[in-house]
């Protein structure tokens, strides 16, 4: 029988983080007053009704390293992008302020997974790893639904023409013109290609582009800045 699954994207808005946080920077290695985000972090877990320690969050390094929870932690783990669990009621969090957030759920098997995709991470494998050790752990590639969260889009991702073309042969589908007619990177198109070709069927983009919206963190349009919070559990 299928659980319920909860996927949840937070905005600037309704912290307490000061400027150039402000106000619900949920990013504790960006520079914010500890208290602030300890604060932003409370708030979170109460708004979900979550214990605070139900919220796990990573120490996230650009990596293609993946990590299994089974429980509440009061520390962060450590050294990993993507975070794999089986557990009700345990929300899995990734930061994020331009890079992709993925947040990953075979419903049937209650299996969850949170991925941090950057450009380095996702030319790495990052995605294709997590959905590896959620199959492990029970899932089934067809039965896999995943959301990929605001990110930069391609028409303000600009980057160097041989940058381009490295991520476009890990990651094919990722290469693309920005809005000045340069090279650049779409994360997510080539994300969403690389989950089709594993086989996974339920693939949905939030259209938001965190350079453009202002309601969202960008590092590439303010550095320094404060970070999103993109979570996934099973009620």
């Amino acid at each position: 029988m299928s659980v319920r699954v909860r996927r949840v994207t937070t905005t600037r808005a309704g912290g307490v983080s000061a400027r150039p946080f402000d106000t619900f920077n949920l990013g504790d290695h960006v520079g914010d007053d500890p208290a602030a985000v300890a604060a932003n972090r409370k708030r979170l877990a109460a708004s979900l009704g979550l214990a605070e320690d139900a919220v796990v969050w990573m120490n996230q390094v650009h990596s293609a390293n993946v990590a299994v929870v089974d429980g509440p932690r009061t520390t962060a783990v450590d050294q990993t992008d993507a975070l794999v669990s089986g557990s009700r009621r345990l929300a899995l969090a990734v930061v994020s302020a331009d890079c992709v957030p993925v947040l990953l759920a075979d419903a049937r098997a209650g299996v969850i997974g949170a991925a941090h995709a950057g450009r380095v991470g996702a030319q790495l494998g990052i995605v294709p790893r997590t959905v590896e050790k959620m199959v492990d752990m029970g899932a089934s590639v067809a039965g896999i639904s995943v959301l990929l969260g605001p990110a930069v889009s391609g028409r303000n991702y600009e980057v160097p023409a041989e940058m381009a073309a490295e991520v476009e042969a890990a990651l094919p589908g990722s290469r693309c013109r920005t809005a000045k007619g340069t090279p650049g990177l779409d994360i997510r198109a080539g994300l969403a290609r690389q989950l089709a070709d594993l086989g996974v069927k339920a693939v949905d983009i939030d259209p938001r582009c965190t350079v453009e919206d202002t309601r969202l963190f960008s590092h590439r349009r303010d550095a320094p800045t404060g970070r999103l919070a993109s979570l996934v559990w099973l009620e």
